[in-house]
């Protein structure tokens, strides 16, 4: 962490911009905060990829109350359901929904319409060095543990860019997040009270609770993916329907 450390105070010190991707969710808002502490908020933007219906009622009002930047929001031009029914169309014979390894949701919906805004925000402040910040913790998964908290972006580092990938509270635990936010005179977003995690209203990486806790806020969002699973003939978990995995 040390050595992390006087990487990114040399960043600082390089006029580097730091693009900080939030979604709402508590990883998002502490990974803010702990930015803040060493980062002049002249060299901090906020980002937040819009998703549109099956996104959280008000995430994007808990992002503008909770930070001192303008908040861009970006999104890619097609919504889940078009994804997921365009796939079906063109590839009927594989699943059409997402799944923790074909994840292009993520991809198409958050990091290629965030992938965009930071090359043409660069270039309209004719910056050359950036670093994408994700609040990415080890603790997630064992996939995410495995992760280099610093690294160089591949993608974006062409063209005169240098872009380095930073997750920035890769190492925190939950408690330690939740601390951050209580140490801000913050609250998490509402629909902690009933979830362990926050992305889409009914994400495939959710667990029962989460997904429940999503049907009981949003019943027409939750028909909605039931209508889409019957039509494309594919179900969300590949095997269980969003209604077994409810009812489990």
């Amino acid at each position: 962490m040390i050595l992390e450390q006087e990487k990114i105070a040399q960043f600082v010190a390089r006029g580097a911009l730091f693009y900080v991707s939030h979604s709402g969710g508590k990883d998002s808002q502490a990974m803010y905060s702990e930015i803040r502490r060493f980062v002049p908020d002249a060299q901090i933007i906020a980002v937040h990829a819009d998703l549109g219906e099956i996104e959280w009622t008000g995430v994007q009002d808990h992002i503008r109350a909770t930070i001192a930047h303008r908040l861009h929001v970006v999104s890619a031009g097609k919504t889940f359901f078009e994804m997921v029914e365009q796939r079906a169309k063109t590839r009927p014979d594989v699943p059409s929904w997402p799944s923790s390894a074909t994840r292009q949701c993520t991809s198409d919906l958050k990091r290629n319409p965030i992938h965009k805004f930071i090359r043409n925000d660069m270039k309209l402040r004719g910056a050359t060095l950036a670093l994408n910040c994700t609040g990415i913790r080890s603790e997630e998964s064992p996939s995410r543990a495995k992760k280099e908290p610093l690294k160089i972006n591949a993608v974006l580092s062409k063209a005169g860019r240098e872009v380095y990938e930073y997750m920035p509270i890769h190492h925190l635990t939950t408690q330690h997040v939740f601390a951050i936010i209580k140490n801000a005179e913050q609250k998490p977003f509402w629909a902690y009270e009933g979830n362990e995690r926050l992305s889409c209203v009914f994400c495939i990486m959710g667990c029962s609770r989460d997904l429940k806790h999503g049907a009981n806020q949003r019943p027409d969002l939750y028909q909605k993916y039931l209508d889409l699973e019957e039509s494309t003939g594919w179900t969300m978990f590949n095997g269980k329907s969003l209604r077994q995995r409810i009812e489990e």
